[in-house]
C-alpha cells in the first residue's frame, strides 16, 4: 500500500508538474523599462511602468526592515521548508469561522513562486504548482536569497516593484536607510498595495503601520517600548509627485505619444516636456475654484505658447473619478468660438472688419436659424456681427464663402475631426477637440502661421544619453499676415466690446465665446501676444447646463488664467497689430453703442 501510496502520489505531482513554467536565475531582480514624465523645471509629474528601485540584498536592509516584512507575512519563514502546515492549518480554522476565504496560508516563498512564475488564477492547479516551485525554490536557494529576491520583485504601489523603488517613491530615502515606521508601513503594503498606500491613503496606511508594529512586538523582535517610540514619532510620507494630480491628463497624454519618437523601448526613459508647473497649479486650482458652484460638472482647459508648446492642460476635474481627457479626447459642438475660421475664409476671399451684413431672419430650405437673443439688428459691419454673435450673419458669411473653403481652411487651421458640410456649420455645429481648435488660434496668435502643439522637449535615458530633442517644425504659413489682421482686429472687439467682455485683460487680447445648442456646452477660445488659451465648461453626458455660455464661466477661467500667466510679462500689443487697438469700424460712439444695447437685450 505504501508502494502504491507512492505511485500514486508521484502520478499526481506529474499531473500538476507537466505544465509548470521553466524555472530560472530568480536571485537576480529583473529591470523593467519605466517611463518618467518631467514638467520643463526637471520636477516628476507622473511615472509609467513598473519601476524598480536598486537591486538589494537581505544583507543591507535594516534588520526592523526584515523583521517587519517577516511578521506580517510569514512569522515561521526561516523555519518551515516552503509551505507551512500550521499556517495553512490557522487559516482554514480562520476561513470557516467567518464563512468565507478572509485569510490566506501562502508562505513568502509561494508568493514569491506565484509573483515569478504563475498567474494569479485561483484554480487547484495553481495552487497544487505554487507549492511545488515553493519546495523546488526552497531545495534550490538560502532563505536570504529567497527573501532578497520577494523584497526585489514585490509590488508596492504607485507603480513600485520592490522595496527600494518603494522607499524612494514615498518617502524620498533608499531601503537601506528606513526607519522603523518607515519598515511598517512599507511591510503593511504587502497586503493591498492600493488600499494601504501612505500617499492616496496616509490614515489607512497608519493604522496597518500600527498592525505591524503589533505582530513585530508579538513575534519578539522589537519591545513594546520601541513600537511606541515608532509611533510617537511617525515621519510624513512623500507623496509621489503629483499623485492624485489633475496634471496626470497632460501626463497621460505625453505617455502616449512617446512611441511615436522613440518606439518602445526597453530601457528606462525620462521624458522632458514644455509643461509650467506653476501654471499647471493655477489652472487646476482655478477651475475647482468655478466648478465647486455646481454650475457644470466638468471643464477642460488648453494653454500654449505661441509656438504651441503645452505650458497647461487640464482634461477634467478628477482624474481619479475619470481618466478620461477632455482636453484631447472629447469631442464638442464649439458653437460660435467656430466662426472666426469662416470669417477668416470669407477674408480671404475679399471681407473686411467694416463689410456691411445683414442681420435679419434667413430661411435655408425648411431650415431657419435664429440669433441667441431672438432679435435682429439689420445691417451691421462684419466686425459687430462678430463681437455680438449674429448667427444669421454668419450663416450669410458662410454662404459667400462657400463650405468647401471653410472646411478646407479648418483641416489647414489642424482641425483634425470630420465637419458637417451643410449651413449649420456656421452655427458650431460639427464637433471639435478642445486642443485642435485652440492650436487653430494659435495661428491666429501667430499672424497665420501654423501651429503643431506639441509637449515633448527631449527623450533621454536613464544615463542621460538623448533619444530626442525637439528641432522646431510646424506647417509655415497658412494664411496670409493682412488676412489674419483683420480677423484679429474683430476678435479684438468681441473682447473689449462684445460677447466675451468678462475676458478683458489690462492688455491687448482677442478671443471668441461659443456657446452650442440648449446651453450643452460653453466655450471662450482667445489668444494674447504671449499665450494662446482655450476652455472648455459642459458635462459629459451632454445634458444641458442651467444658462452657462461662453462669455460667462469660460470667459471667466480664461481671464483668471490668463492673469496668472502674465503676470511679470509687459503688455504687448498682438501681432501685426498697432500698438494701440483701433476702432473697425468708422463711427466708434455707434458701434459702441448698439454693442452695448444688443448686450442689454441678451441680458
Amino acid at each position: 500500500m505504501a508502494i502504491w501510496g507512492m505511485v500514486a502520489l508521484l502520478g499526481v505531482v506529474a499531473y500538476f508538474a507537466y505544465d509548470m513554467p521553466r524555472t530560472g536565475d530568480v536571485v537576480v531582480a529583473e529591470r523593467r523599462p519605466a517611463l518618467t514624465v518631467l514638467a520643463a523645471d526637471g520636477s516628476a509629474i507622473a511615472r509609467y511602468g513598473e519601476m524598480t528601485g536598486d537591486a538589494v540584498h537581505v544583507d543591507e536592509l535594516p534588520r526592523h526592515l526584515i523583521d517587519a516584512v517577516v511578521a506580517i507575512e510569514d512569522r515561521r519563514f526561516y523555519s518551515h521548508f516552503g509551505l507551512d502546515p500550521f499556517g495553512i492549518v490557522r487559516a482554514v480554522y480562520r476561513n470557516i469561522r467567518a464563512g468565507r476565504m478572509s485569510q490566506g496560508g501562502s508562505t513568502i516563498t509561494q508568493q514569491l513562486a506565484k509573483n515569478l512564475f504563475l498567474t494569479h488564477e485561483r484554480t487547484l492547479r495553481r495552487k497544487v504548482q505554487e507549492a511545488l516551485l515553493a519546495l523546488w525554490l526552497e531545495a534550490n536557494y538560502s532563505k536570504d536569497e529567497i527573501l532578497t529576491a520577494y523584497l526585489n520583485r514585490v509590488y508596492l504601489g504607485a507603480g513600485t516593484y520592490g522595496v527600494d523603488a518603494a522607499a524612494q517613491t514615498y518617502f524620498g530615502v533608499s531601503a537601506r536607510q528606513v526607519n522603523l515606521w518607515q519598515a511598517a508601513i512599507l511591510a503593511g503594503l504587502l497586503k493591498a498595495p492600493s488600499r494601504y498606500s501612505p500617499a492616496s491613503n496616509p490614515d489607512l496606511a497608519e493604522a496597518r503601520a500600527e498592525t505591524v508594529l503589533a505582530a513585530m512586538v508579538d513575534a519578539g523582535f522589537i519591545t513594546a517600548a520601541q513600537a511606541l517610540e515608532a509611533r510617537e514619532l511617525p515621519p510624513t510620507p512623500r507623496r509621489r509627485p503629483a499623485s492624485g494630480s489633475d496634471a496626470r491628463y497632460f501626463a497621460d497624454w505625453v505617455a502616449d505619444l512617446v512611441p511615436d519618437y522613440v518606439g518602445y523601448g526597453a530601457a528606462d526613459q525620462e521624458v522632458v516636456t514644455t509643461l509650467v508647473a506653476p501654471l499647471q497649479r493655477s489652472a487646476q486650482s482655478i477651475i475647482a475654484d468655478y466648478l465647486a458652484g455646481g454650475e457644470a460638472s466638468q471643464a477642460a482647459l488648453v494653454a500654449m505658447r505661441l509656438d504651441g508648446a503645452v505650458v497647461a492642460m487640464v482634461g477634467g476635474v478628477h482624474y481619479d473619478d475619470s481618466q478620461f481627457n477632455r482636453a484631447v479626447q472629447a469631442q464638442r459642438q464649439p458653437g460660435s468660438a467656430f466662426k472666426p475660421i469662416i470669417y477668416l475664409a470669407a477674408i480671404m476671399q475679399g471681407m473686411r472688419p467694416d463689410t456691411p451684413l445683414l442681420d435679419a431672419p434667413i430661411r435655408i430650405g425648411n431650415w431657419s436659424p435664429g440669433n441667441f437673443s431672438g432679435r435682429y439688428r439689420g445691417e451691421i459691419t462684419a466686425t459687430e456681427a462678430l463681437a455680438v454673435s449674429a448667427n444669421t450673419a454668419a450663416v450669410r458669411v458662410l454662404q459667400g464663402a462657400g463650405v468647401d473653403a471653410v472646411t478646407t481652411l479648418a483641416s489647414r487651421l489642424g482641425i483634425s475631426t470630420p465637419l458637417t458640410t451643410d449651413m449649420s456649420l456656421a452655427l458650431g455645429t460639427s464637433e471639435v477637440t478642445l486642443l485642435d481648435l485652440t492650436a487653430a488660434y494659435g495661428a491666429f496668435a501667430n499672424g497665420g502661421i501654423g501651429v503643431w502643439p506639441y509637449a515633448i522637449e527631449q527623450i533621454r535615458d536613464a544615463s542621460g544619453d538623448v533619444a530626442y530633442r525637439r528641432a522646431g517644425g510646424g506647417p509655415g504659413r497658412i494664411v496670409a499676415a493682412e488676412a489674419v489682421r483683420d480677423l484679429t482686429t474683430m476678435m479684438m472687439a468681441v473682447v473689449s466690446e462684445g460677447t466675451g467682455r468678462a475676458a478683458a485683460l489690462d492688455r491687448p487680447a482677442a478671443g471668441k465665446t461659443g456657446t452650442s445648442q440648449d446651453f450643452r456646452d460653453a466655450w471662450f477660445v482667445g489668444f494674447t501676444a504671449d499665450y494662446v488659451c482655450g476652455v472648455w465648461v459642459g458635462n459629459d453626458d451632454g445634458t444641458p447646463m442651467d444658462g452657462i455660455t461662453g462669455g460667462g464661466l469660460p470667459a471667466r477661467i480664461w481671464h483668471d488664467f490668463m492673469e496668472v500667466a502674465h503676470r511679470g510679462l509687459p503688455a504687448r500689443p498682438l501681432l501685426g497689430m498697432a500698438p494701440t487697438p483701433v476702432a473697425a469700424a468708422d463711427d466708434g460712439d455707434a458701434m459702441e453703442s448698439l454693442l452695448r444695447r444688443v448686450l442689454e437685450e441678451q441680458r
